[in-house]
């Protein structure tokens, strides 16, 4: 069993920057696929990044590329996103999930454990 907590939300301006934490607990991240996912109100829970722990492959979201990534120096228990230039359509809840991932990684489905949920907003 994975407990997973996201913090770093907040409020921030076009342009800025926020970093977003995912601590996990009860077991590490190192046996596990690790996605970001985000849902605006009204909508459904889209794929924002994602990184295999085995060689520290990512992907991203064609919407994000160029300005999120998951950094390459998380420790056993703890994944980041560090968002850059963001824009006010990046105003969601953004969630971190984990899982053994044997199918698309950009499939929620394909993970078993969540966090709560961080919000961010950006204001234009």
């Amino acid at each position: 069993q994975v407990q997973l907590v996201e913090s770093g939300g907040g409020l921030v301006q076009a342009g800025g920057s926020l970093r977003l934490s995912c601590a996990a607990s009860g077991r590490t991240f190192s046996s596990y696929g690790v996605g970001w996912f985000r849902q605006a109100p009204g909508k459904g829970r889209d794929f924002v990044a994602a990184i295999r722990w085995s060689g520290g492959i990512t992907w991203y979201a064609d919407s994000v590329k160029g300005r999120f990534t998951i950094p390459g120096n998380n420790a056993k228990n703890t994944v980041y996103l560090q968002m850059n230039s963001l824009k006010p359509e990046d105003k969601a809840v953004y969630y971190c999930a984990a899982g053994v991932v044997f199918g698309n990684r950009r499939n929620p489905s394909e993970y078993h454990y969540w966090g709560q949920g961080t919000q961010v907003t950006v204001s234009s």
